[in-house]
């Protein structure tokens, strides 16, 4: 299939409802500009698996009345959503990414869907995700190349925020979920601290998982998270996401850590040398970077993480056994490779490995948590570079395991180009710390856009 004829243009809503006041733009312009974008954008990548078009249309008319009467819901009022399809919704099905659940309902909207529609969203439809949102594929393409992967698991939600077909969209990650398709899309990821987002009525239960943002802005990210958190909360027990009711301010970081990760090597040149370049700009602009050469610290958070992945897929695979189980007793023959495998993974481990994992998880997250008295957050690579060529695999989480593994917020932001295809910048921070994360993610995009001798000037 031929690359797209254009670069994608994400549409911000934030930014067009500064005109809803007075009438110069409002949420049914916006939503038509947004169905534009979806026929021209959907036959070509395949982002949705089901479409409420209607209830979208009359969910916008209703924003377009509230922002008339100056009285909107919220900042994202009449904002086209699109939700990951492991994310339960009243108005459509709920399919998993297998054809074991197709056409399957659940009749109740999940926590965050709920929490979006009080706050005046506008649900357009399902997002693609892979099986089970692990790691096969279910066809959808890359738009700013049809040829490649946009990542996954919330490979749906990515694609479409960055062909401007919604401002926003949920997705999850337990291993690289939201990350990644947003490196490969060219679109904003935000993975907050873990158990941040309530996540009743969303199928990925582990206890790395958590509900995440895909956005066309850094402000839209923390927005959606935020009117999220606001009406639900936490996962159970849990307070939840804290913060401002906008997205924080830029703050200019004292000190950053530079993680390579186990995947470093694995790194395209082009992205390595992209990573250099920005962390010129950040001494440049002030802040040191520590290393693990120069901070033991920061070696020894390197050291801990060095089997992030095992370890992650060690945990995963115990939880998933018994969902796994039960859809393989109900037809194997609808399951792929991939799943089964981990299921018999799964089925190979004890209740002491287990145990052993979590206990290994907790110790390298303290390790993590001492780095917060020197550090603010960290930096490092959304993916090791653009997203690859063909759909079989949905590319390497190397670069995005740490953040799931300590349960820590962290940010894909959208600034690096490589071969004409987008890589993201990483920001992540400290569980529980989620707007401090922000503030070195607005911080660090300034810096990363400004033009050359600018930063200078502004440290």
């Amino acid at each position: 299939m031929d690359a797209p004829a254009k670069i994608p243009t994400m549409q911000s809503y934030l930014s067009a409802s500064a005109k809803f006041a007075s009438d110069a733009d409002t949420p049914r312009d916006f939503l038509a500009r947004c169905l534009t974008a979806l026929d021209a954008w959907e036959p070509k990548i395949g982002a949705f698996v089901n479409l409420n078009i209607e209830g979208a249309r009359a969910a916008a008319e209703r924003a377009t009345e509230r922002w008339r009467a100056g009285r909107p819901l919220s900042a994202i009022d009449g904002m086209p959503i699109g939700i990951k399809d492991v994310i339960e919704t009243v108005d459509m099905p709920t399919e998993m990414g297998s054809p074991l659940f197709a056409g399957w309902q659940s009749m109740k909207d999940a926590a965050s869907v709920a929490a979006l529609r009080e706050a005046g969203a506008v649900i357009l439809g399902k997002t693609v995700t892979t099986e089970f949102a692990a790691t096969e594929p279910r066809g959808t393409r890359n738009p700013w190349d049809l040829n490649r992967t946009p990542g996954g698991s919330s490979s749906g939600s990515a694609a479409a925020v960055a062909a401007g077909i919604v401002s926003a969209a949920l997705g999850t990650q337990v291993l690289g979920s939201v990350l990644r398709p947003a490196s490969f899309c060219g679109c904003f990821g935000f993975k907050p601290t873990v158990n941040a987002l309530n996540r009743e009525g969303s199928h990925d239960y582990q206890s790395q998982s958590c509900t995440g943002v895909e956005a066309a802005t850094l402000d839209e990210a923390w927005q959606v998270a935020y009117e999220i958190a606001l009406r639900v909360g936490g996962d159970a027990g849990h307070p939840g996401l804290s913060g401002p009711d906008r997205a924080p301010a830029a703050k200019a970081p004292r000190r950053l850590a530079f993680l390579k990760t186990a995947s470093w090597p694995e790194a395209a040149a082009g992205a390595k040398q992209r990573m250099d370049e920005a962390l010129s700009r950040f001494e440049i602009a002030g802040a040191e970077i520590r290393t693990a050469n120069n901070d033991r610290k920061v070696a020894a958070i390197e050291e801990a993480i060095r089997d992030a992945r095992a370890l992650s897929t060690r945990i995963n695979n115990w939880e998933m056994r018994w969902f796994l189980k039960t859809c393989a007793e109900r037809d194997h023959s609808k399951l792929s490779a991939s799943v089964l495998e981990r299921l018999r993974e799964g089925e190979a481990m004890t209740q002491s490995d287990y145990c052993n994992a979590l206990i290994e998880r907790a110790r390298v997250r303290a390790v993590h948590a001492e780095l917060a008295d020197s550090c603010d957050a960290c930096v490092l690579l959304s993916a090791p570079g653009p997203a690859p060529l063909g759909l079989q695999s949905t590319g390497n989480p190397g670069f995005n395991v740490p953040a799931s593994l300590l349960g820590a917020p962290a940010i894909s932001l959208p600034v690096f180009e490589i071969e004409a295809m987008p890589v993201g910048l990483q920001v992540m921070g400290f569980a529980g710390n989620d707007a401090a994360a922000f503030a070195t993610a607005a911080w660090a995009l300034a810096r990363c856009q400004d033009p050359p001798g600018k930063a200078a000037a502004d440290g």
